[in-house]
């Protein structure tokens, strides 16, 4: 089980193939680098820990993209680039593959009901993209696509999930 979680073969082509797929053939984007990115987002975030991965100074897990937001605005350049990387990630996950969950994410009662998480996510994507060091250069512009097209990746994503909920069960 642990060998299909971090990533290798079976959930990686699933979620590859089904990304590509949609992406390709019914969206009619090509961008071998955005397709990728998603589908290794999707296999990231099979994990619970990996969805809620950013942690405060204290090392509290922060389930809130308000508190992220003020944790990425402590950080220094590099570590500020990652947390608004997983801001665009969290966001676009929760808009593009569950947005039934959006109603008790942004309940009244949570900071994040202030938020609009499509504009968020956008605007981190923006901002990850713009701290870009030696080690990050070639994922820039994957992240700046991903703030210019995140309706877009909302929707095929959403498609993808249709898909693989539409497999036969593996017994």
């Amino acid at each position: 089980m642990s060998r299909v979680i971090a990533g290798e073969n079976p959930l990686k082509n699933l979620f590859s193939a089904l990304t590509e797929h949609t992406f390709q053939v019914d969206l009619g984007v090509a961008d071998p680098p955005l397709i990728d990115y998603l589908s290794d987002l999707l296999v990231r975030f099979v994990r619970v820990d990996a969805i809620f991965g950013v942690r405060n100074a204290v090392g509290r897990r922060l389930d809130e993209v308000a508190d992220m937001l003020m944790e990425a605005e402590q950080r220094s350049e590099r570590p500020r680039r990652e947390v608004h990387r997983h801001i665009g990630d969290f966001t676009l996950f929760w808009v593009g593959i569950y947005p039934e969950a959006l109603e008790r994410l942004q309940h009244g009662e949570r900071k994040d009901s202030l938020l609009n998480y499509c504009e968020q996510g956008k605007r981190s994507y923006y901002i990850a993209s713009t701290l870009v060091d030696e080690d990050h250069r070639e994922q820039a512009p994957v992240l700046r696509r991903l703030s210019e097209e995140f309706e877009l990746c909302t929707v095929g994503l959403n498609r993808v999930r249709r898909e693989w909920q539409r497999l036969p069960d593996a017994a």
